[in-house]
């Protein structure tokens, strides 16, 4: 982050200043939401929520080493050397001093929302600029309304492109981060059942994404899922403000980007000839699943749209490495396997996973499946139909924790997976694991992320050596 002074912040978030503190010249380099990773010299700005409140950290943060902090309400008292800036709301004063911020540079910004794929997708996108350009990208998938802002804060006079993930559960959310991003190229990935809680049905969901478009920069492109059935229709949706392309990527016929030849080791690389408006080009993904064709492609799409050759391209795309536990794949001694894909999971990725994993080397296949959160009244269809879908696999064994889970045990039940058990706990699935486990195992492990299958990762690693 470039220096701020005290006195561009009150121009940001149209703030005032508080307590005997005068020098408006005095600068921050950092902006921190959390008063125990505070930095000397950095601007504390505490949120509150439901369940918390930083401003009851204030002291603390300052006490820290912060040079000073928003607030929504006057203090009793105001530490000597500090200042304090009022503002009605500290999540609004976030989103404007992003804003503001970001106004300073003039980079372009590529912005990634969909049901699926966000984050492999950014990752992707990333690997690929970064052969010709300095990139900021989003974090993880620090995606909402905090992650997003905080992302912008960190941009420096070293970068010369952001790529940005925005992630909603809610309707209206997405205006608000549009309003942040302000993007010159969009990229969705598709529209699924992820957050159908909130938004009721795929339609709802595909309107509430396409709002990204509300405040997107002339002439931005957008970048879609050619293969996604509602998506091939969205242009009708999208607001006649927005007049930039929209390019199509996918297997389909007719489409701007297509990949073909799909060849998997299934160990560790998709392979496949990509074509492009611009020509052809065979291209190595370090990663398992016909679906990464499509972060590939769109990867390939924002390139040459930035100038890139398709070798550059070529080139990011097998550069490409994953955030952690996306679909990492863990080799262990005795030619074991974990795929680690426990980040977070819904219906399409599930599928997604479990295709992998039909169809990775290995003599055994065990898919350790839990629940998958927000998904409303469906849920119970939802699962039932991962359990459906494992029925169609080569898998061997599935292991289901979780309330909702037992609907994916039942439906593969039914559907003659060969050995199936249901567990309530974790602890309980990985007594059953540690019998399980067998030289030439290949072990899945996927699950929302509230279930918090990271744990099972590590007792699958504690219980296997290194390769």
């Amino acid at each position: 982050m470039e220096a701020l002074t005290v006195r561009e912040i009150l121009e940001a978030v149209k703030g005032r200043l508080l307590g005997d503190f005068t020098d408006l010249d005095a600068t921050v380099t950092q902006v921190e939401t959390d008063s125990r990773t505070i930095g000397r010299g950095a601007l504390f700005l505490p949120l509150a929520g439901e369940r918390f409140d930083g401003h009851a950290y204030i002291n603390q943060a300052l006490e820290g080493g912060a040079a000073g902090c928003l607030t929504q309400r006057e203090r009793e008292s105001y530490l000597p050397g500090k200042f304090y800036i009022k503002v009605d709301s500290t999540h609004q004063a976030l989103r404007d001093l992003a804003v503001w911020y970001k106004s300073r540079f003039n980079i372009p910004v590529v912005a990634i929302t969909g049901s699926v794929g966000k984050t492999t997708t950014k990752d992707m996108i990333a690997a690929v600029l970064s052969e010709k350009f300095t990139v900021l990208k989003t974090e993880g998938n620090k995606n909402n309304d905090i992650g997003l802002p905080m992302t912008l804060l960190r941009l420096g006079k070293e970068h010369e492109i952001a790529v940005v993930e925005l992630g909603i559960n809610h309707p209206g959310e997405m205006d608000f981060l549009s309003g942040i991003a302000q993007p010159d190229v969009v990229c969705v990935t598709n529209i699924g059942d992820a957050h159908i809680e909130a938004f009721g049905c795929r339609e709802n969901t595909m309107k509430a994404k396409l709002e990204v478009f509300n405040h997107a920069r002339p002439g931005c492109a957008a970048i879609l899922n050619g293969d996604d059935e509602l998506l091939r229709s969205a242009e009708k949706d999208i607001d006649a403000r927005w007049t930039g392309p929209i390019i199509y990527v996918g297997k389909g016929e007719g489409l701007d980007y297509r990949a073909g030849d799909l060849e998997s080791d299934w160990r560790s690389q998709l392979s496949c000839d990509v074509t492009t408006p611009r020509g052809a080009c065979h291209m190595d993904i370090p990663a398992l699943g016909d679906h990464m064709i499509y972060p590939t492609l769109m990867a390939a799409a924002v390139g040459e749209r930035f100038g890139m050759t398709l070798e550059e391209i070529a080139a990011g795309v097998h550069n490409f490495a994953p955030t952690k536990m996306r679909m990492n794949i863990l080799p262990r001694g005795e030619n074991i396997t974990i795929l680690d894909d426990a980040y977070n999971a819904n219906p399409q990725s599930m599928r997604a996973a479990i295709e992998v994993l039909d169809g990775y080397t290995g003599e055994y296949k065990i898919a350790v499946l839990g629940d998958m959160f927000e998904l409303g009244p469906l849920a119970g269809v939802l699962h039932a139909g991962v359990g459906e879908f494992l029925g169609r696999s080569h898998v061997n064994c599935l292991i289901a924790i979780g309330d909702l889970a037992k609907n994916i045990y039942d439906a593969a039940i039914t559907s003659q997976v060969p050995e199936c058990y249901h567990f309530e706990t974790k602890e309980r699935a990985m007594l059953t694991l540690h019998d399980l486990v067998r030289p030439g195992t290949t072990i899945l492990v996927k699950a929302s992320r509230g279930m918090e299958f990271e744990t099972i990762t590590d007792y699958l690693k504690s219980i296997t050596v290194e390769e």
